[in-house]
Order: C-alpha cells, then sequence, then structure tokens
C-alpha cells in the first residue's frame, strides 16, 4: 500500500470514529475540529494530507511550524500546540490561529505585547494540568478562574478555551475523569461574569482516547498517529 492510500485509510478510519462518538453523544460532527498533529512529518506528507482535504494541523515546536508554514498553501490553519517559550512567541503571531498551550502568566503577557505591536488579537486556550501529573505543564484547576481574572484586561489576547493533555493510556475509560472534569470547569467559569473570556473550545483527547474526549465535550481533538501512522525523528 502506498503512503498515500495509507494516509487516506488513516484519514477515514480517524473520521468514522468521531462520526461514531458524536452520534454516541448526541451531537453534531461539525462541533468538532480535527487537529492533525503533524509534528515531526516531513512536508510532502502534510501535502498529501492537505491534498486529501485536510486544512487544520498542530506542530509541538515553534521552528517546525514556520518552516512548513512557508511550505503549504496559506488557506491552512496553524494551531501551536505544545509547550511554548516566551522568547519564541513573537515568530508565531499573526501565523496561528490559536496557542492552546498557555500555562503561565508570563507566557500570556509575553502573547498580549507581540500581538499588539502588531496590532492582532491572539486565540489562546489555556492548559489546565488536569491530571495533576508533576511531568506535564498547565496551571492547576482551581488556579484556572484567578489566572483568567488576570487577563481580563488584555486587548490583543482572546481566551477562547482550555486544553488538556492527559495521561498515555491503553484503555480510554481511564481518561474519562479527566475529559468530565475539564468539562465541568468550563461550564462552572462560564457561569461566572469573567471579563474577556469564552471557554466553550475544549482541546482534549488525542490518538489512543479522542472518542472518549469527544463523549465528554471535547470540540478539538488532537490526532496524530492514528493519522500519519508513527512519529519520524529527525
Amino acid at each position: 500500500m502506498s503512503k498515500e492510500s495509507m494516509l487516506k485509510n488513516n484519514l477515514g478510519r480517524v473520521e468514522e470514529s468521531i462520526v461514531e462518538a458524536c452520534n454516541r453523544a448526541g451531537r453534531r460532527r461539525e462541533d468538532v475540529t480535527l487537529i492533525a498533529v503533524s509534528k515531526t512529518k516531513p512536508v510532502e506528507v502534510l501535502k498529501e494530507a492537505y491534498d486529501l482535504g485536510v486544512r487544520v494541523f498542530g506542530e509541538n515546536k515553534v521552528q517546525e511550524l514556520l518552516d512548513k508554514y512557508e511550505a503549504l498553501p496559506k488557506d491552512v490553519e496553524w494551531h501551536m500546540i505544545g509547550h511554548l517559550q516566551t522568547n519564541k512567541v513573537k515568530y508565531l503571531i499573526g501565523k496561528v490561529e490559536m496557542i492552546h498551550s498557555v500555562d503561565s502568566l508570563r507566557l500570556a503577557q509575553a502573547i498580549e505585547k507581540e500581538s499588539a505591536k502588531k496590532d492582532c488579537v491572539t486565540k489562546i486556550l489555556i492548559e489546565v494540568n488536569v491530571a495533576e501529573e508533576e511531568s506535564k505543564f498547565g496551571i492547576r484547576v482551581d488556579e484556572v478562574e484567578s489566572f483568567l481574572e488576570r487577563l481580563a484586561e488584555f486587548k490583543h489576547v482572546q481566551v477562547c478555551g482550555l486544553m488538556t493533555i492527559a495521561p498515555f493510556v491503553e484503555n480510554s475509560e481511564e481518561n474519562r475523569e479527566i475529559f468530565k472534569n475539564l468539562h465541568k470547569l468550563s461550564v462552572d467559569i462560564m457561569g461566572k461574569n469573567i471579563d474577556n473570556r469564552n471557554v466553550d473550545v475544549l482541546s482534549m483527547g488525542m490518538t489512543n482516547d479522542y472518542g472518549v474526549a469527544i463523549e465528554e465535550g471535547a470540540t478539538m481533538v488532537r490526532v496524530g498517529t492514528g493519522i500519519f501512522g508513527f512519529r519520524n525523528y529527525f
């Protein structure tokens, strides 16, 4: 089987799984955005995915995103999903649709500053460490509300929702409670009057557990291996 037909088959399977999860949850397919996580994959593979209709890609590293941004058509929507250092923010502003991994006030301030320079508004998600894993980035659940209040006065940052990275598990059911808790957090926040906050975007679920994440309210799922196969390491 050629790489292109493998990619087509994988995309078909992922799409089918998303539809099935939406049906189980009584949700509409158009309410869930599939982000094709293309980290470590060469441009040629991304172009094949583009030719198969993929328009939303997620990258972990700034330089890799920038290289691919230049190489792919301009109707591609880029999402920065990896940990972001403040000194790299300036390279992304104006090029990404959304930054998923905002996990500190310092980073949010850098995004505000660089967005103000370019006179644009950058969409962000707050990364929440729901599982409280020491190895993961993200702020604690009980810190999210006060963090959002700190961002309320920012004029060039638009908070759109929350993101979490659940533990890697063989059985996706093990992560259901994590997704449920992030959804509950978003509902709680939406019930309060915090300026410049709209947390209806929930970026949660990856190749191993996106079906469960959709059942629990994910509006964005980040699927890499399920689409592209295992990573290529340079």
